[in-house]
């Protein structure tokens, strides 16, 4: 049986924005990454775990993040867009110092939206979302990656991943969230069934030479594919334009000449819409929240599930009981903690 231990979520957190001020982030932003690549672990989301804490680490020893910036908030007064410069830093710290003031114009103007300009990015979006679903707001996030996916019908690199998430306050429970790449699969997927030594489902991914591939390492030479194929492409397409140019930041193909590989975290920009159900159903018969209720309970009702249910399940469990880590995870935290940069390729 393969030993494991279960830190606490606190013990974890600890442990983890410790490794990052051992080795060169500011406070701001080694607990404001701690969190994320902790919730990552909490909600048993392994792709977006402590396993981003090497890339992590590579992308400061690369020198294409501020590991000590410190965010810039433009509330761009009279208008229902609040600005963050990241100032090169990551997007977490920006996206932290944003969400007061996004929700606050939100409720004001029913709604409102947060552009991040200059993050770097690594991290899952169903956390951003439900930062805005506790403050009573529905949300939609998204941002470009780098030039990973293939457009249907193209055989190369050109879109990101590209997630897109949204989220639905509940009163009484867990938010309504689904997050998901408009790739195929996550790219960290890759990275993880590379490391298991597993083949790929078929219809992920094709070689260099535009060939359909299961192979992880041609796989990651090659490009992913859009998951629907011309859907996929095109809400992929969709968020370039909104994420990337419409902001004024760099789209993902700009990314990945940027930074010159895939191996480090991606920078770009990130648009967070935040919508008030209340003011939108304002004057308007019945509750936006019970009848939203109505909708979920018919889902559940014919034996389908709620997106997230396995995660929020996953959550309750480390709460209770930790978070469960394998020995060889754990020593791996405790390489990166004495070595550091030092132990990054």
């Amino acid at each position: 049986m393969m030993e494991t231990s279960t830190p606490t979520i606190a013990a974890l957190q600890e442990r983890v924005e410790a490794i990052f001020l051992r080795h060169g982030l500011s406070a701001l932003q080694a607990g404001a990454v701690a969190r994320v690549i902790v919730a990552g672990e909490r909600d048993a989301c392994k792709s977006h775990g402590i396993y981003r804490i090497e890339g992590t680490l590579r992308t400061v020893k690369a020198g294409k993040v501020n590991p000590k910036a410190v965010p810039m908030l433009d509330l761009n007064e009279g208008s229902a867009i609040v600005k963050v410069n990241a100032n090169g830093g990551f997007a977490n710290p920006a996206f932290e110092l944003g969400v007061p003031a996004l929700a606050e114009r939100a409720r004001k103007l029913g709604l409102a939206a947060l552009v991040i300009n200059d993050c770097t990015h690594f991290s899952a979006l169903w956390s951003e979302v439900e930062a805005v679903t506790k403050e009573g707001l529905a949300a939609l996030v998204m941002c470009p990656s780098y030039a990973t996916v293939a457009p249907t019908g193209g055989i190369k690199p050109l879109l990101g991943t590209n997630p897109f998430a949204f989220g639905w306050p509940r009163p009484d429970g867990v938010p309504y969230v689904f997050d998901f790449a408009t790739s195929v699969a996550a790219r960290g997927e890759l990275e993880l069934y590379r490391r298991a030594g597993k083949l790929l489902p078929q219809g992920w991914a094709i070689d260099a030479d535009g060939e359909p591939t299961n192979d992880p390492q041609a796989a990651l030479a090659g490009a992913m594919l859009p998951f629907g194929g011309h859907k996929g492409s095109a809400i992929g397409t969709m968020i370039e334009l909104l994420a990337g140019i419409m902001i004024g930041d760099l789209t993902s193909p700009e990314v990945l000449d940027y930074l010159g590989t895939t191996t480090l975290a991606p920078m770009h920009g990130e648009l967070v819409i935040a919508f008030s159900p209340e003011a939108f159903s304002a004057g308007r018969a019945g509750d936006p929240f019970a009848r939203a209720e109505m909708l979920f309970e018919s889902i559940i009702g014919q034996g389908a599930r709620l997106p997230s249910q396995r995660r929020f399940a996953a959550r309750a469990k480390a709460e209770a009981d930790g978070i469960s880590l394998t020995a060889a995870e754990l020593e791996h935290l405790d390489r990166l903690f004495e070595k550091g940069l030092e132990a990054i390729a």
